[in-house]
C-alpha cells in the first residue's frame, strides 16, 4: 500500500534544487547582506542583513533564503502523510502515535467504509501499523483520516525511523530520490513526513538494501548533488554484491 504522490506533495515543498548553494549555519549567525534576500522560514531580517534563528542548513534559492533543520521533532501539519502505530481503541476511534508530542486520532467517521463500534479492534488493533493524512491539527490534539487512496493498514514489511527533517531529502524534487530507490531495490516504499518509512519488498535482502539506500541518503543529507551521489553509491553497492556472489560460486 502507498500513499501516491499527489498525496504527499507536502513531503516535497521544502525541498530544494540540488544546484542551489547550502552551508550550515546557527542561531543568530548572519547569512546574507542587502535589500535583494527576502527572510524566509528559520531566518529573520535585522536591517538590511539576513539572520539564521535556527540551526540547519541555509537554503539560498533566488531571492529567498530559508533554513532547512538538520534536527527537532516532528510538527504535525494539516494534509501531511503519516505512518504511525495504533495505541489504544476508545468507543469512537483510534488513538495513534505518530512520534508527535500531541496526541493523534482517527476516528470512526474518518475510515473509508462502515464499522461497528463494537468491533474497533476487528478493524484496527493495538500494535497494528497504518498511514494515514493529517486531517486537522488543534490545541490538544491531531485528528487523522483513512479516507483518500493508499491509506490504512500496512500489512507485512519493515519500519525504520528517520529524523523527521530529513524526510524531503529522501523524497527528493518531485519523487526523484526516492524512485530512484524503489527502482533499484524493487521495493514498494511509503515515507511519512513523521520520519517514520514503511518498506515492503519480495525478500528481506531487498528492504535491507532499501533501508541501507535511505541510511545514506539521511547521513548525506547536507552535501549537494545528492541524488547523483546516491546512484554512484547504489552502483558500487551493487558491484560489491555481484562480487561476493561470485566468490561464492567459487
Amino acid at each position: 500500500m502507498i500513499a501516491k504522490e499527489e498525496e504527499q506533495e507536502e513531503l516535497e515543498q521544502e525541498d530544494t534544487v540540488e544546484s542551489s548553494h547550502r552551508e550550515i549555519v546557527i542561531p543568530g549567525e548572519k547569512i546574507a547582506d542587502g535589500d535583494d534576500y527576502l527572510a524566509g522560514e528559520g531566518t529573520r531580517k535585522e536591517g538590511k542583513s539576513i539572520i539564521a534563528s535556527r540551526f540547519g542548513l541555509a537554503d539560498k534559492s533566488d531571492r529567498l533564503i530559508k533554513i532547512i533543520p538538520l534536527s527537532g521533532i516532528y510538527m504535525a501539519r494539516r494534509g501531511n502523510i503519516v505512518i504511525g502505530k495504533v495505541l489504544d481503541i476508545t468507543f469512537n476511534g483510534w488513538i495513534i502515535d505518530i512520534g508527535s508530542p500531541y496526541a493523534s486520532f482517527l476516528p470512526v467517521a474518518e475510515c473509508p467504509r462502515f464499522i461497528n463500534k463494537n468491533d474497533l479492534a476487528e478493524f484496527y488493533d493495538i500494535g497494528d501499523m497504518i498511514v494515514a493524512k493529517v486531517w486537522s491539527v488543534k490545541r490538544k490534539g491531531i485528528d487523522l483520516t483513512i479516507k483518500s487512496r493508499g491509506l490504512g493498514k500496512l500489512e507485512g514489511g519493515m519500519i525504520i525511523k528517520i529524523n523527521s527533517n530529513k524526510v524531503p531529502r529522501v523524497i527528493g524534487k518531485a519523487g526523484s530520490m526516492i524512485n530512484l530507490i524503489k527502482e533499484a531495490t524493487g521495493c514498494d516504499i511509503t515515507v511519512g513526513q513523521n520520519g517514520i518509512i514503511w518498506i515492503r519488498g519480495s525478500k528481506v535482502e531487498d528492504e535491507l538494501f532499501a533501508e541501507k539506500a535511505i541510511r545514506f541518503v539521511t547521513e548525506k543529507s547536507f552535501i549537494e548533488g545528492l541524488t547523483e551521489k546516491t546512484k554512484e553509491w547504489i552502483e558500487e553497492q551493487k558491484q560489491e554484491e555481484k562480487k561476493e556472489k561470485t566468490k561464492e560460486k567459487k
